[in-house]
């Protein structure tokens, strides 16, 4: 995997994988190819009304990491965190495959594989910017026992089918958890924000948090200067909402599933009410399989994770936008076959109704006509060229050309 500096993480095949069957098999596990949802609707304890719109859910909880260091560190409570460390510590689980700041290069992602607390803390907080735990698998088909898989909803819905193709990934495969995505900001993103800090050249910094210590978390960057270490700080909302959103890859804006409908465990903010600085977190947890459930409830009953039952009409009220983005995309998707551009395919995950009800007749055109120029204007018909890559101050392969889908 490389990082292409204008859109994100993308994969160089080597050489020793041009042979046949592979193409086959990298599309069969590609998330950006197609979705569908083959769960039986009438199983018990699934959340019928919420179903259609937000994929299968058996339980809603508002909760937190007990740990007052865990939860402090975590973007909204850390309820993920405090999930997986349970699973290590009383769940008979070897150990957990996510995310986190490159120790060389903290605007960087990278993926990790952690066995104790101090790890887990260490990878605690949002990571805005392009990362490929799905590289990692190998390490969970390695381990001597069943293991914890975190990421983004599209890395847990690869690696759901993986699983299906390799029963050796399957049988280690204890637990995953998905986060809530809004679409991931390419690496170009975090250098325009860390220039609105003042930080010109990346290969100074010496830690960057995009969130994280306090709700919802300021991003806050350590860098290098000539008189010793400066501490540089954005809001969230100056962070995210005026800077980082602008730069969400192209492929996010076609993505049916913001919420990680095809993990165990989902979680997010539960942003439903005003949050005031600072405040103690809250993660709204999402129970979407009866193992996630049964987990969720024994991390509660062990005094790893404080849950409250809470209204299933919270996870609305929590992403008001979300409905009105799936039906975008079905807007978006229209466009791209007129035009013969590839597109993901989504089954059993309906998109329609939302663009018919939750959209109006100017944000009907715009998902549609919007699209059609983005297109044009971009020639986004190519396929992403990885040629002409180089290295960043700290040693980072990159590339600048690739205009992918």
């Amino acid at each position: 995997m490389i990082d292409v500096v204008a859109e994100g993480r993308r994969p160089r095949l080597r050489p020793e994988m041009s042979e046949d069957g592979v193409s086959e098999i990298l599309l069969a596990v590609c998330p950006g190819l197609s979705l569908e949802h083959d769960y039986d609707p009438t199983q018990p304890g699934l959340i019928r009304e919420l179903a259609p719109a937000w994929g299968p859910i058996f339980g809603v909880w508002e909760g937190y990491a007990t740990n007052p260091e865990i939860r402090y560190a975590g973007s909204s409570g850390d309820a993920t965190t405090a999930l997986a460390w349970y699973c290590i510590a009383k769940g008979g689980m070897h150990g957990v495959l996510h995310t986190a700041a490159r120790k060389d290069a903290p605007y960087l992602n990278e993926t990790v594989f952690s066995r104790t607390r101090e790890d887990l803390l260490a990878a605690t907080g949002s990571r805005y910017a392009p990362a490929s735990p799905c590289e990692g698998l190998q390490r969970i088909t390695d381990a001597p026992g069943p293991c914890v898989f975190i990421g983004k909803p599209c890395d847990v819905a690869a690696m759901q089918k993986a699983r299906k193709l390799r029963p050796d990934l399957d049988q280690n495969l204890g637990l995953t958890i998905a986060f809530f995505c809004a679409g991931t900001p390419s690496t170009q993103g975090t250098l325009d924000m860390l220039k609105r800090m003042g930080i010109d050249d990346p290969a100074t910094l010496v830690s960057l948090r995009y969130r994280g210590n306090g709700w919802p978390g300021r991003t806050t960057a350590v860098v290098r200067t000539d008189t010793g270490e400066e501490t540089r700080q954005l809001t969230y909302e100056q962070a995210w909402g005026e800077v980082l959103s602008k730069y969400q890859q192209w492929r996010c804006k076609l993505c049916a599933d913001h919420t990680g409908e095809f993990a165990d465990i989902a979680v997010g903010d539960p942003w439903y009410r005003t949050v005031q600085d600072d405040e103690p977190g809250q993660s709204l947890i999402l129970a979407r399989s009866q193992r996630g459930h049964k987990i969720i409830l024994a991390a509660a009953d062990a005094g790893y994770l404080h849950i409250e039952a809470a209204d299933p009409r919270i996870l609305p009220a929590s992403q008001p936008n979300l409905l009105k983005t799936r039906g975008a995309v079905w807007g978006r998707l229209l466009a791209c076959r007129m035009m013969g551009v590839p597109s993901p395919r989504y089954r059993n995950m309906p998109l329609f109704r939302h663009w018919w009800r939750e959209l109006t007749c100017v944000e009907k055109l715009r998902s549609i006509g919007g699209t059609w120029k983005r297109a044009l204007r971009r020639a986004r018909v190519q396929r992403s060229s990885l040629s002409g890559s180089t290295r960043t101050p700290d040693g980072t392969e990159v590339t600048t050309k690739g205009n992918a889908l």
